[in-house]
């Protein structure tokens, strides 16, 4: 029997039927099957989530043959995709077209239906999560149809499906709304605690993109924004600098001290002290997609919340203290990011301008105790966290924090009434 593990390592499971479908007709007869046993069927992508929203119970499919770009329109400045492709490829692709996503995570290896259904995001821009810059959407529903969704024709599943959880169906297909490349000048400086948090609000003014990481144990942060520049005339680092600095420093050299520190857990606070220490300021510029997406070769454990805007600080402050007080010792930074309102229901922005709080462990570090700290701190200013990051809500909490969560579920019960996408984490945030 194959196991599906995701990349974490934190979920596993063993269907027991494993396909890969070469196309939507496919798909439809894995479902129709899975209908007619009353089993469910789930299509798997790289497994980049923390959470088990992607565990497959009965049928797992893969994306193998389902990934590729299927349309260009640069009249209307959109591009059409199959939803197996890996954000990845969809970047060299449009990087080559002259075309470029907005706005986009740190993280390039997902599938575009996975990014999208679990609300990934950056930070700043007009438009944050990739779900957002979704203008249409094609999926297999729980009764075997396939339905087409844009912006005039079934709007509805367009607007709740843009982050659906997998719960509604299987994407076959995205479109995005794109923009011409552009390149973004990048510009890493290290602050104090207090430097970084007293000019925050007035520093996300006044550039496109920030991303700050605050060192635990530490007064130490490093800010990096992201700026666009009018032209593409650019000056990207070096392939030694780039590597010294993003592959051996960031991933090699990071990995392996943290082997040491998961056995010596007492010398974290001085490790992270010289870790801070030792990062330099650097500027340096390119495609928007390199600069966007880093590489990530230490595995860890990640709990994300979004929480208001104005309560952000608020809410990172508290998340120090609380470190502080507890004798846990932790050595991957806090990310601290920002977005825009959105009007996508399940989107973790919904409604409201956020800033997002993420904590890291080390994949061999227990990070149970820590989450377990700083989570009742982030509920308590209204927080919701990523879905497909490390979380104990469930539906009776989280329906509160989504003004339109039953009309998500209302959609849900039509498009999937036997429950045919249904596992045991989609019980536990949506309900039987």
């Amino acid at each position: 029997m194959t196991e599906w593990r995701n990349w974490s390592g934190l979920e596993s499971a063993r269907p027991r039927r494993v396909e890969e479908p070469a196309d939507t007709a496919a798909i439809v007869a894995a479902v129709e099957r899975a209908r007619s046993e009353r089993s469910t069927v789930k299509m798997v992508g790289t497994g980049h989530s923390f959470t088990a929203i992607s565990a497959p119970e009965d049928t797992m499919l893969r994306p193998t043959h389902l990934g590729g770009v299927l349309a260009v329109d640069r009249d209307a400045m959109t591009v059409t995709a199959l939803a197996g492709t890996r954000l990845s490829e969809l970047n060299a692709r449009l990087e080559g077209l002259g075309l470029s996503l907005h706005n986009m995570g740190d993280i390039a290896e997902q599938t575009l239906a996975g990014a999208t259904s679990t609300g990934t995001h950056g930070t700043g821009g007009v438009a944050a999560s990739l779900s957002a810059q979704v203008c249409g959407l094609e999926l297999v529903t729980g009764t075997g149809e396939v339905v087409r969704a844009t912006e005039t024709e079934n709007s509805e599943l367009l607007e709740l499906g843009r982050v659906g959880l997998g719960a509604l169906g299987v994407l076959t297909t995205l479109t995005f709304r794109v923009e011409p490349l552009f390149a973004l000048e990048a510009n890493e400086t290290p602050m104090s605690w207090d430097e970084a948090l007293d000019g925050f609000d007035e520093r996300v003014a006044a550039h496109h993109h920030v991303d700050t990481y605050w060192f635990p144990h530490t007064d130490r942060l490093m800010v990096k924004t992201n700026d666009r520049l009018d032209d593409l005339d650019v000056e990207p680092l070096s392939r030694l600098r780039e590597w010294w600095d993003d592959e051996f420093l960031s991933n090699s050299l990071f990995g392996a001290l943290n082997h040491l520190t998961n056995a010596v857990p007492s010398i974290i606070p001085s490790f992270n002290q010289l870790s801070s220490r030792l990062l330099s300021a650097r500027t340096y510029s390119d495609v928007a997609h390199r600069v966007f997406t880093s590489p990530r070769t230490v595995v860890f454990r990640e709990m994300e919340y979004a929480v208001p805007r104005e309560a952000g600080l608020t809410a990172l402050r508290e998340a120090r203290a609380a470190l502080d007080r507890s004798g846990l010792r932790v050595t991957f930074p806090v990310e601290i990011r920002v977005t825009p309102a959105d009007d996508i229901p399940l989107s973790t922005s919904t409604g409201r301008d956020s800033l997002y709080l993420a904590f890291h462990t080390h994949r061999d570090a227990d990070h149970r105790e820590y989450f377990a700290l700083v989570e009742p701190i982030l509920r308590a200013h209204d927080g919701r966290p990523h879905w497909g990051k490390v979380h104990t809500r469930t539906a009776a909490d989280l329906a509160p924090a989504y003004p339109r969560f039953e009309e998500f579920l209302a959609l849900r019960d039509r498009l999937d009434p036997d429950r045919v996408f249904a596992n045991p984490y989609l019980r536990r945030v949506l309900g039987d």
